[in-house]
Protein backbone atom coordinates (compact mmCIF):
# COMPACT_ATOMS: atom_id res chain seq x y z
CA UNK A 1 0.00 0.00 0.00
CA UNK A 2 1.34 3.36 -0.99
CA UNK A 3 2.76 5.27 1.70
CA UNK A 4 0.89 8.34 1.02
CA UNK A 5 -2.45 6.22 0.94
CA UNK A 6 -1.55 4.72 4.11
CA UNK A 7 -1.25 8.45 5.85
CA UNK A 8 -5.11 8.68 5.49
CA UNK A 9 -5.65 5.88 8.13
CA UNK A 10 -6.75 6.47 11.69
CA UNK A 11 -6.47 3.14 13.21
CA UNK A 12 -3.45 0.99 12.48
CA UNK A 13 -6.07 -2.29 12.28
CA UNK A 14 -7.86 -0.78 9.77
CA UNK A 15 -4.69 -0.57 7.34
CA UNK A 16 -5.67 -3.42 4.81
CA UNK A 17 -5.50 -4.31 0.94
CA UNK A 18 -8.94 -5.31 0.92
CA UNK A 19 -12.13 -3.42 1.25
CA UNK A 20 -15.41 -3.00 2.97
CA UNK A 21 -17.39 -3.33 -0.05
CA UNK A 22 -15.03 -6.23 -1.33
CA UNK A 23 -15.60 -8.64 1.93
CA UNK A 24 -19.32 -7.64 2.56
CA UNK A 25 -22.91 -6.75 1.22
CA UNK A 26 -24.23 -3.76 3.17
CA UNK A 27 -28.03 -4.41 4.28
CA UNK A 28 -30.52 -2.50 5.95
CA UNK A 29 -30.10 0.51 8.19
CA UNK A 30 -31.07 -0.27 11.74
CA UNK A 31 -29.67 2.99 13.87
CA UNK A 32 -28.02 6.13 12.99
CA UNK A 33 -26.47 9.22 15.07
CA UNK A 34 -25.39 12.39 13.99
CA UNK A 35 -22.07 11.38 12.16
CA UNK A 36 -22.35 7.34 12.18
CA UNK A 37 -24.97 4.79 10.91
CA UNK A 38 -25.75 1.72 11.45
CA UNK A 39 -26.64 -1.46 9.31
CA UNK A 40 -26.44 -4.42 8.78
CA UNK A 41 -23.72 -6.32 6.72
CA UNK A 42 -23.25 -10.18 5.78
CA UNK A 43 -19.77 -11.75 4.87
CA UNK A 44 -20.05 -12.46 1.03
CA UNK A 45 -20.04 -16.10 0.41
CA UNK A 46 -21.39 -16.70 4.47
CA UNK A 47 -24.24 -16.65 5.91
CA UNK A 48 -23.45 -14.62 8.95
CA UNK A 49 -24.95 -11.51 9.25
CA UNK A 50 -23.48 -8.75 11.60
CA UNK A 51 -23.62 -5.26 11.97
CA UNK A 52 -21.54 -2.34 10.49
CA UNK A 53 -21.34 0.94 12.06
CA UNK A 54 -19.93 3.45 9.28
CA UNK A 55 -18.52 6.57 11.04
CA UNK A 56 -17.86 9.49 8.99
CA UNK A 57 -13.96 11.27 9.88
CA UNK A 58 -16.07 14.46 10.40
CA UNK A 59 -15.73 14.35 13.98
CA UNK A 60 -13.01 14.44 16.56
CA UNK A 61 -10.57 12.07 16.14
CA UNK A 62 -9.48 11.58 19.35
CA UNK A 63 -13.30 10.24 20.45
CA UNK A 64 -13.10 8.43 17.06
CA UNK A 65 -9.75 6.23 18.36
CA UNK A 66 -10.82 5.95 21.28
CA UNK A 67 -14.23 4.28 20.90
CA UNK A 68 -12.50 1.63 18.33
CA UNK A 69 -9.38 1.70 20.32
CA UNK A 70 -11.62 0.15 23.59
CA UNK A 71 -14.01 -1.82 21.33
CA UNK A 72 -10.52 -3.71 19.78
CA UNK A 73 -9.18 -4.99 23.24
CA UNK A 74 -12.42 -5.69 25.18
CA UNK A 75 -13.99 -9.48 25.33
CA UNK A 76 -16.96 -9.86 27.76
CA UNK A 77 -20.00 -11.98 27.29
CA UNK A 78 -22.33 -8.59 28.26
CA UNK A 79 -20.22 -6.17 25.71
CA UNK A 80 -21.06 -5.90 21.88
CA UNK A 81 -18.33 -7.89 20.12
CA UNK A 82 -15.90 -6.55 17.24
CA UNK A 83 -14.88 -8.09 14.63
CA UNK A 84 -12.86 -6.40 12.45
CA UNK A 85 -12.25 -2.68 11.06
CA UNK A 86 -11.88 -1.22 7.51
CA UNK A 87 -11.28 2.55 7.03
CA UNK A 88 -11.46 5.02 3.36
CA UNK A 89 -10.50 8.32 3.35
CA UNK A 90 -13.48 9.43 4.37
CA UNK A 91 -15.38 6.61 6.50
CA UNK A 92 -14.79 4.15 9.40
CA UNK A 93 -16.16 0.13 8.82
CA UNK A 94 -16.90 -0.71 12.10
CA UNK A 95 -17.96 -4.45 12.02
CA UNK A 96 -19.60 -6.00 15.20
CA UNK A 97 -21.60 -8.43 16.60
CA UNK A 98 -25.42 -7.86 15.78
CA UNK A 99 -27.73 -7.41 18.53
CA UNK A 100 -31.18 -7.75 17.32
CA UNK A 101 -33.06 -8.84 20.63
CA UNK A 102 -34.52 -5.38 21.15
CA UNK A 103 -33.71 -2.41 23.76
CA UNK A 104 -34.00 -3.73 27.52
CA UNK A 105 -36.90 -1.51 28.15
CA UNK A 106 -38.80 -2.40 24.82
CA UNK A 107 -38.78 -5.43 26.10
CA UNK A 108 -39.83 -4.94 29.74
CA UNK A 109 -42.73 -2.84 28.00
CA UNK A 110 -43.95 -6.06 26.14
CA UNK A 111 -43.65 -8.57 28.46
CA UNK A 112 -47.02 -9.88 30.13
CA UNK A 113 -45.25 -11.07 32.89
CA UNK A 114 -42.27 -9.27 34.90
CA UNK A 115 -40.82 -9.38 37.92
CA UNK A 116 -37.60 -8.13 40.38
CA UNK A 117 -36.08 -11.67 39.19
CA UNK A 118 -36.31 -10.37 36.13
CA UNK A 119 -34.74 -6.79 36.48
CA UNK A 120 -32.43 -8.46 38.69
CA UNK A 121 -31.17 -10.81 36.05
CA UNK A 122 -31.08 -7.48 33.64
CA UNK A 123 -28.70 -5.69 36.18
CA UNK A 124 -26.66 -8.66 36.59
CA UNK A 125 -25.52 -8.21 33.10
CA UNK A 126 -25.17 -4.77 32.98
CA UNK A 127 -22.96 -4.31 36.03
CA UNK A 128 -20.59 -7.41 35.23
CA UNK A 129 -20.13 -5.08 31.82
CA UNK A 130 -19.70 -2.60 33.45
CA UNK A 131 -17.14 -4.61 36.11
CA UNK A 132 -15.05 -5.95 33.18
CA UNK A 133 -14.90 -2.19 31.66
CA UNK A 134 -13.74 -1.02 35.13
CA UNK A 135 -10.91 -3.90 35.76
CA UNK A 136 -9.83 -3.03 32.61
CA UNK A 137 -9.35 0.52 33.61
CA UNK A 138 -11.59 1.98 31.33
CA UNK A 139 -15.12 4.07 32.27
CA UNK A 140 -17.67 3.74 30.28
CA UNK A 141 -19.75 7.61 30.60
CA UNK A 142 -22.92 6.64 28.43
CA UNK A 143 -24.86 4.50 30.20
CA UNK A 144 -28.54 4.81 29.01
CA UNK A 145 -31.23 2.62 27.94
CA UNK A 146 -30.96 2.85 24.11
CA UNK A 147 -27.69 1.46 24.71
CA UNK A 148 -28.34 -1.89 26.42
CA UNK A 149 -29.32 -4.11 24.06
CA UNK A 150 -30.38 -7.78 23.77
CA UNK A 151 -28.48 -10.43 21.66
CA UNK A 152 -31.26 -12.39 20.49
CA UNK A 153 -35.42 -12.46 20.91
CA UNK A 154 -35.02 -15.59 23.04
CA UNK A 155 -36.00 -15.26 26.87
CA UNK A 156 -33.07 -16.25 27.99
CA UNK A 157 -30.58 -13.99 26.00
CA UNK A 158 -27.36 -12.00 26.72
CA UNK A 159 -28.08 -8.80 27.80
CA UNK A 160 -25.23 -6.07 25.99
CA UNK A 161 -23.81 -2.55 26.69
CA UNK A 162 -23.42 -1.61 23.06
CA UNK A 163 -21.92 1.67 21.70
CA UNK A 164 -18.56 2.78 23.45
CA UNK A 165 -18.28 6.42 21.62
CA UNK A 166 -17.87 8.24 25.32
CA UNK A 167 -15.85 5.39 27.07
CA UNK A 168 -12.30 6.66 28.26
CA UNK A 169 -8.89 5.22 29.69
CA UNK A 170 -9.59 5.86 33.33
CA UNK A 171 -6.38 9.02 33.76
CA UNK A 172 -6.36 10.13 30.53
CA UNK A 173 -6.46 14.20 30.22
CA UNK A 174 -9.50 14.17 28.07
CA UNK A 175 -12.59 16.63 29.12
CA UNK A 176 -15.48 14.28 30.73
CA UNK A 177 -17.52 17.72 31.52
CA UNK A 178 -20.03 17.02 28.70
CA UNK A 179 -22.99 15.05 28.73
CA UNK A 180 -24.27 13.44 26.27
CA UNK A 181 -28.37 12.79 25.88
CA UNK A 182 -30.56 12.87 28.68
CA UNK A 183 -28.79 14.15 32.11
CA UNK A 184 -30.96 11.98 34.24
CA UNK A 185 -28.50 8.97 33.74
CA UNK A 186 -25.53 11.41 35.02
CA UNK A 187 -24.03 11.67 38.00
CA UNK A 188 -24.19 14.81 40.31
CA UNK A 189 -20.25 15.68 39.88
CA UNK A 190 -20.42 15.55 36.31
CA UNK A 191 -22.99 18.21 36.24
CA UNK A 192 -20.54 19.97 38.14
CA UNK A 193 -17.90 19.87 35.87
CA UNK A 194 -16.11 17.70 37.82
CA UNK A 195 -14.15 14.52 35.79
CA UNK A 196 -16.00 11.75 35.69
CA UNK A 197 -14.25 8.35 37.17
CA UNK A 198 -16.19 4.81 38.05
CA UNK A 199 -18.79 5.97 40.24
CA UNK A 200 -20.06 8.04 37.53
CA UNK A 201 -20.95 4.29 35.69
CA UNK A 202 -22.34 3.35 39.11
CA UNK A 203 -24.63 6.58 39.80
CA UNK A 204 -25.84 5.19 36.15
CA UNK A 205 -26.67 1.92 37.05
CA UNK A 206 -28.72 3.24 40.25
CA UNK A 207 -31.10 5.48 37.73
CA UNK A 208 -31.68 2.55 35.60
CA UNK A 209 -32.61 0.13 38.43
CA UNK A 210 -34.40 2.47 39.86
CA UNK A 211 -36.44 2.76 36.38
CA UNK A 212 -36.40 -0.89 36.08
CA UNK A 213 -38.66 -1.50 39.07
CA UNK A 214 -40.90 1.29 39.24
CA UNK A 215 -41.03 2.68 35.57
CA UNK A 216 -40.21 6.04 35.82
CA UNK A 217 -36.78 8.12 36.22
CA UNK A 218 -35.82 9.25 39.63
CA UNK A 219 -34.97 12.81 39.04
CA UNK A 220 -37.90 14.46 36.56
CA UNK A 221 -39.23 17.91 35.73
CA UNK A 222 -39.72 19.58 32.17
CA UNK A 223 -37.90 22.44 33.98
CA UNK A 224 -34.13 21.89 32.62
CA UNK A 225 -32.92 23.87 35.74
CA UNK A 226 -34.97 22.26 38.09
CA UNK A 227 -34.14 18.52 36.80
CA UNK A 228 -30.39 19.70 37.75
CA UNK A 229 -30.73 20.90 41.17
CA UNK A 230 -32.85 17.77 41.56
CA UNK A 231 -29.98 15.61 40.60
CA UNK A 232 -27.32 18.06 42.75
CA UNK A 233 -28.89 17.66 45.42
CA UNK A 234 -29.75 14.08 45.34
CA UNK A 235 -33.44 14.72 45.38
CA UNK A 236 -35.49 11.62 44.89
CA UNK A 237 -38.20 9.09 46.78
CA UNK A 238 -39.39 5.87 46.76
CA UNK A 239 -42.99 6.39 46.82
CA UNK A 240 -45.26 3.99 48.80
CA UNK A 241 -47.94 3.08 46.15
CA UNK A 242 -45.21 2.23 43.87
CA UNK A 243 -42.96 0.55 46.03
CA UNK A 244 -44.82 -1.51 48.18
CA UNK A 245 -44.34 -4.52 46.42
CA UNK A 246 -40.51 -4.25 45.94
CA UNK A 247 -38.18 -5.63 48.52
CA UNK A 248 -36.13 -3.70 50.53
CA UNK A 249 -32.78 -5.10 49.38
CA UNK A 250 -33.48 -4.23 46.15
CA UNK A 251 -34.29 -0.71 47.12
CA UNK A 252 -31.06 -0.88 49.63
CA UNK A 253 -29.09 -1.59 46.22
CA UNK A 254 -30.50 1.73 45.05
CA UNK A 255 -29.57 3.70 47.97
CA UNK A 256 -25.85 3.11 48.05
CA UNK A 257 -25.65 4.05 44.00
CA UNK A 258 -28.07 6.98 44.09
CA UNK A 259 -25.51 8.49 46.96
CA UNK A 260 -23.70 12.15 46.26
CA UNK A 261 -20.34 11.69 47.13
CA UNK A 262 -18.42 9.68 44.47
CA UNK A 263 -16.26 7.79 47.21
CA UNK A 264 -18.94 6.48 48.78
CA UNK A 265 -20.85 4.86 46.18
CA UNK A 266 -20.82 1.43 45.85
CA UNK A 267 -18.36 -0.21 43.09
CA UNK A 268 -20.03 -3.02 40.36
CA UNK A 269 -18.05 -5.63 42.52
CA UNK A 270 -20.27 -4.42 45.41
CA UNK A 271 -23.34 -4.87 43.46
CA UNK A 272 -22.72 -8.04 42.00
CA UNK A 273 -22.39 -9.70 45.48
CA UNK A 274 -25.15 -8.03 46.77
CA UNK A 275 -28.15 -10.47 47.79
CA UNK A 276 -30.45 -8.58 45.36
CA UNK A 277 -28.48 -9.21 42.36
CA UNK A 278 -27.91 -12.75 43.26
CA UNK A 279 -31.44 -13.62 43.48
CA UNK A 280 -31.86 -15.10 46.92
CA UNK A 281 -34.40 -12.40 47.77
CA UNK A 282 -36.06 -10.37 45.19
CA UNK A 283 -39.80 -10.58 45.22
CA UNK A 284 -42.02 -12.76 42.75
CA UNK A 285 -44.26 -10.43 42.46
CA UNK A 286 -45.82 -9.60 39.37
CA UNK A 287 -45.12 -5.71 38.24
CA UNK A 288 -47.98 -5.14 35.84
CA UNK A 289 -47.71 -1.62 37.02
CA UNK A 290 -44.84 -1.41 36.40
CA UNK A 291 -44.79 -2.50 32.82
CA UNK A 292 -47.75 -0.05 32.02
CA UNK A 293 -45.69 2.88 33.87
CA UNK A 294 -42.51 1.69 31.46
CA UNK A 295 -44.47 1.85 28.42
CA UNK A 296 -45.33 5.41 28.94
CA UNK A 297 -41.80 6.28 30.24
CA UNK A 298 -40.92 4.48 27.09
CA UNK A 299 -42.97 6.54 24.50
CA UNK A 300 -41.67 9.78 26.55
CA UNK A 301 -37.84 9.01 26.39
CA UNK A 302 -38.45 7.96 22.42
CA UNK A 303 -40.40 11.35 21.47
CA UNK A 304 -37.40 13.10 23.12
CA UNK A 305 -35.26 11.60 21.28
CA UNK A 306 -36.93 12.18 18.37
CA UNK A 307 -37.07 15.97 18.38
CA UNK A 308 -33.79 16.76 20.41
CA UNK A 309 -31.60 13.81 19.66
CA UNK A 310 -28.43 15.39 19.48
CA UNK A 311 -28.95 17.17 22.84
CA UNK A 312 -26.03 17.66 25.22
CA UNK A 313 -25.58 18.89 28.48
CA UNK A 314 -22.61 20.55 29.72
CA UNK A 315 -22.48 22.17 33.45
CA UNK A 316 -19.14 23.97 34.04
CA UNK A 317 -17.65 25.17 37.44
CA UNK A 318 -19.51 28.18 39.20
CA UNK A 319 -21.95 27.99 36.24
CA UNK A 320 -25.78 27.53 36.00
CA UNK A 321 -26.74 24.74 33.56
CA UNK A 322 -26.36 25.41 30.08
CA UNK A 323 -27.35 23.25 27.00
CA UNK A 324 -24.91 22.95 24.45
CA UNK A 325 -24.93 21.10 20.89
CA UNK A 326 -21.86 17.72 20.52
CA UNK A 327 -22.21 14.28 20.21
Amino acid sequence: MPETRRRNYWIQQSVKDESFDSKYALGQEVGRGRSSLVYTCERRGLSRVLAVKIVRKNLNKKVCMADIGILLGLEHENLVRLQEIFESRTQIFIIQELAYGGQLFDRIASLNVYTEIFAGRAVKDIVSGINYLHNCGYILKNLKPENLLYATISEDSRLLIADFAMSSVVGLEVDMSSVCGSPIYTAPEVLKGVRCGKPGDMWSVGVIIYILLCGYEPFSSENPSQLFKKILKGQYEFFPEHWENISLNAQDVIKKLLVLEPVTRIPASAVLRSIWVQGSVPKNVQLGDVVMRMKNFNERRKDKMTTNPLEVHTIHPNTNPRFLLCY
